[in-house]
């Protein structure tokens, strides 16, 4: 039994440092790596540039070939010399991270260089989806939507192939396609009305090409089809999806994206939202043929091929599904459940992360002033702002060091200073900023924007990014280790459960911390040693509420879990945007949920030397401790199990793998 413990909980470990390992390496420096650039004629500025950014550059003969190829979604933005005058165009639509590279290089090298430069704007991005992240949280419920549907079917039907499979796939995968685009477009508006035919063939599509390959993977390797899936199209393409613009991500990751449905999938979404549908036919051959090529392996298999066995009751031999049935309900409604469970499942994450995410804008802003000043009152009309008077700068700065504040307005005698805090918020600065300079634009006061943190960000983590991708690992691995722990046990408490967990949790919150820190040098390295208890405390915590509710509920113990903390805490978390980007709703239920708890907990003990995390650490223990002590009672009084069979957890566990698996 010890060595059975230990294998499992390894699996975890090692499945949630791959997790780990893939979403910090591949996002955490957003940079351009080979961006395919337009030029049309030489020029020192963009000689600059290059020696210092990776740019592909692409000779135009005049503006109107770079227009046409910003029209076909080819480049990420183009530099056009004048006599006497230079003009930089942006391209927000294809990458706004990207925008923000492109528009600080060139300015930089064109001041150097004594060039006057105008930035135009092509393909700008609408207000419902002002950082272009749509493309992105649309895919999470597709791609998700569509691995359940092939995992609950293989489930109820206890065979990866059947004649009628690959219809059933496809009957779910265009039912779940259209309340996915009612929920995101009409719904939410997420998008405008005009998008909603044109992106539904796309979503049936996508999440048809996912579960048909999950459901071939599944019927050629067996059970273990299930966790490859995950791996791939999850941890790996997921990773590679290039939501934030694939010419951001490493060239290694860019190449990967390549071979897996997500990246197509987001550059589909993208393309038919924003550049008209050109420059699709990649994506959509890839996606086609992973749907074909996973409808042909169902569908031959299923008819001709044996049946591999999933379950202890399936049959050795023989393609005849009826036989293959479970005891218990009919297969019909078994099958009917599965499909409802899974597009419930679907519609939350649709719901919840295109609603929590797809438009963040400030609301009361916590900011910083030492006198009245015209250039605030201006700035407030774009942007809301809760703001405290300081005696002076210190005293701001010391609030900004306690993490109470985004940023301040110093009021000079000649001038006036706006300093911003990269480290609180990856988008904040970027909105200070342009809210206040074009309120001193406008009423003709001087302004300088300087930027300040107690502790600097990482250097390879520019944004701010890691300690949001971080979370959702440890959450994932947190119910990932009740869930294999009850599997190989048999029962979710145990005379050594809590012990075990609490193991589980400092050896995986130390590889975890190894691998973000001295590895990936994800934030600085001189913090190990406090991050380390913090990350094996959010891990543990995530864990005892899953082993109780499984105790509980059984094997809906774990999806409850997942409701719990991934389909609302997690979007109510703030991530690297921050607390006041979340609409109302979120803002008021994440100081409950242990996501945001865990996020300021870590953030603020990383990068603001442990202020303002009272309240947070104080809930986080109370997510340990009620439910570490509920276990041990549920444990000393025998309460009667729910019988649930050990493939049944397995399954369970690996359905649970990826979700919230893309940033």
């Amino acid at each position: 039994m010890v060595k059975k413990v230990l294998v499992a909980l390894g699996i975890v470990v090692v499945l949630q440092s791959l997790f780990a390992l893939c979403l910090i390496s591949a996002l955490q420096l957003l940079v351009p790596r080979n961006m395919p650039f337009g030029v049309t004629g030489a020029s020192p500025v963009v000689h600059a540039v290059t020696s210092k950014m990776s740019l592909h550059t692409l000779s135009y003969k005049d503006e109107a070939a770079v227009v046409d190829a910003v029209d076909q979604s080819k480049i990420y933005g183009a530099y056009l010399p004048g006599k006497t005058r230079d003009t930089l165009i942006v391209v927000p639509a294809k990458s706004f991270f990207g925008r923000v590279e492109l528009e600080g290089a060139f300015a930089e090298g064109a001041k150097k260089l004594g060039r006057p430069l105008t930035v135009r704007t092509l393909k700008p991005l609408p207000q419902s989806d002002r950082l272009g992240g749509v493309a992105g949280l649309l895919l999470l419920p597709l791609l998700i939507g569509g691995y359940l549907a092939a995992v609950l079917v293989l489930k109820t039907t206890k065979t990866a192939a059947a004649p009628w499979r690959v219809a059933i796939l496809l009957g779910y995968a265009t039912a779940g396609a259209l309340v996915t685009d009612l929920i995101a477009g009409p719904g939410l508006g997420a998008y405008a009305n005009s998008h909603f035919w044109p992106l539904l063939p796309c979503f049936i599509l996508i999440s048809g090409a996912v579960a048909l390959a999950a459901a071939a993977l599944q019927r050629l390797v067996g059970p273990l089809g299930t966790l490859l899936v995950v791996i791939l199209f999850v941890f790996l393409g997921g990773a590679a999806s290039g939501g934030s613009g694939v010419a951001l991500l490493p060239t290694y990751w860019q190449n990967i994206g390549a071979v897996f449905p997500p990246q197509h999938a987001v550059t589909l979404l993208r393309n038919v939202l924003y550049f008209g549908g050109n420059n699709i036919s990649t994506p959509l051959i890839v996606l086609g043929l992973y749907a074909l090529v996973g409808a042909l392996i169902v569908g031959y298999l299923g008819r001709w091929g044996p049946v591999r066995a999933t379950g202890d009751d399936a049959p050795e031999q023989g393609a005849d599904a009826a036989t293959a049935q479970p005891s218990g309900p009919k297969p019909a409604v078994r099958l009917i459940a599965a499909l409802v469970i899974a597009g419930v499942m679907q519609c939350l994450f649709t719901a919840n992360y295109m609603s929590s995410g797809h438009a963040p804008v400030a609301t009361d802003m916590p900011f910083g002033v030492t006198a009245q000043s015209p250039i605030l009152a201006a700035a407030q009309k774009n942007i809301s702002l809760k703001v405290t008077h300081y005696t002076n700068e210190a005293t701001a700065k010391k609030a900004i060091d306690e993490a109470k504040i985004y940023g301040a307005l110093i009021s000079g005698q000649k001038s006036d200073t706006l300093i911003v805090v990269p480290t609180i918020s990856d988008v904040a600065p970027l909105d200070l900023a342009t809210a206040f300079e074009a309120a001193a634009k406008s009423t003709g006061q001087p302004l300088s924007v300087q930027q300040y943190a107690p502790h600097p960000l990482a250097k390879k983590d520019p944004f701010g990014l890691v300690v949001s991708l971080l979370l959702v690992p440890l959450l994932v691995g947190g119910y990932m280790g009740a869930t294999m722990l009850r599997t190989t046990t048999g029962a979710p408490t145990g005379r050594w459960r809590v012990a075990i967990i609490i193991g589980y949790a400092i050896v995986a919150g130390l590889v975890v911390n190894l691998i973000v820190g001295p590895w990936l040098q994800g934030y600085p390295t001189q913090k190990f040693w406090i991050v380390w208890p913090i990350l094996s405390l959010i891990i543990a915590a995530v864990a005892f509420v899953a082993a109780v509710l499984q105790k509980l509920l059984g094997a809906a113990g774990t999806l409850v879990t997942v409701i719990a903390v991934i389909l609302f805490g997690n979007p109510s978390s703030g991530g690297a945007n921050g607390v006041p980007y979340l609409p109302a709703f979120w803002d008021a239920i994440g100081p409950y949920l242990p996501p945001r708890n865990a996020y300021i907990l870590l953030r603020n003990s990383i990068y603001f030397d442990g202020h303002g995390t009272t309240q947070a650490l104080i809930v986080m223990l109370l997510y340990l401790v009620v439910p570490a002590a509920a276990l041990g009672f549920l444990n000393w009084f025998r309460t009667p199990q729910i019988p649930v069979a050990p493939e049944t957890e397995a399954e369970a566990a690996a359905v649970t793998a990826p979700v919230g698996g893309l940033p």
